[in-house]
């Protein structure tokens, strides 16, 4: 069985919701990353790339079902290539990582390009289709995140809590403390922080340019979650979404 490498990564900035990529369409963005490829890699017969697989957890908008084939379409990558995207919601870009491994160990291919792409802020409304003619009925649903268009039987039998109110309830069946969530995201914070500092996130990170009508263009070129400023004090007096946790 052949054996798999990460050869080369690269990727956009992440962005907050509504923040600083939040005009830039999922597609054009996807595309950012692979047409950096194309350039860091001339001599690289892309040609060669038996699929392009991108993680895509929400696919209702401008992601366009399958926003891996439209990616590599606007980074210039050969019409010939084809694309598929994943969705497995949270893990998805983990999940085209994993099916672009096996693919190269089991022999069905030899260049694979794996990566994800989201736009929350993007995220469109949607509205389901009458059930009977004429209908006056219509329920919108906020596809960003979350449920929606809930099967009864499904809520009946399992539930349908959004991914935070799955996150209390892992809480609460592991007995983690409060204290403890605040302090794993005091590391994590300052782990962000550290990295952006000594320059080793700028290595994978290819800045985003978004045009300003007159003015002079947006570059977006570091990750916009880290907070430099916070604190145990601070963390602990932001209130949770649904119940005490």
């Amino acid at each position: 069985m052949s054996e798999a490498f990460i050869c080369s990564f690269v990727r956009t900035p992440i962005g907050r919701y509504g923040g600083a990529l939040s005009t830039v369409r999922a597609d054009d963005l996807g595309a950012i990353p692979l047409k950096a490829l194309l350039e860091r890699y001339p001599g690289v017969d892309f040609e060669a790339v038996a699929d392009v697989v991108f993680g895509c957890a929400n696919q209702a908008g401008e992601d366009n079902r399958n926003v891996a084939r439209m990616s590599l379409l606007l980074a210039g990558l050969p019409h010939t290539v084809s694309g598929t995207t994943i969705n497995r919601l949270c893990g998805s870009g983990m999940e085209a990582l994993i099916t672009a491994a096996r693919a190269i160990k089991s022999g069905e291919a030899e260049l694979m390009i794996a990566g994800g792409v989201e736009s929350m802020s993007r995220a469109p409304f949607a509205i389901g289709k009458a059930e009977v003619a004429f209908s006056r009925a219509a329920e919108i649903f906020d596809t960003t995140i979350g449920w929606r268009f809930v099967n009864p039987l499904m809520k009946k039998q399992y539930g349908v809590d959004s991914m935070p109110e799955t996150g209390e309830n892992v809480a609460e069946a592991f007995q983690i403390s409060r204290a403890d969530q605040d302090a794993f995201a005091l590391r994590s914070q300052r782990k962000a922080v550290s990295a952006q500092e000594n320059g080793r996130l700028a290595k994978e990170i290819v800045p985003v340019t978004i045009p300003k009508g007159k003015g002079d263009p947006a570059v977006v070129s570091k990750d916009e979650h880290p907070r430099a400023d916070t604190t145990l004090e601070v963390l602990a007096k932001l209130p949770t979404p649904f119940r005490e946790g």
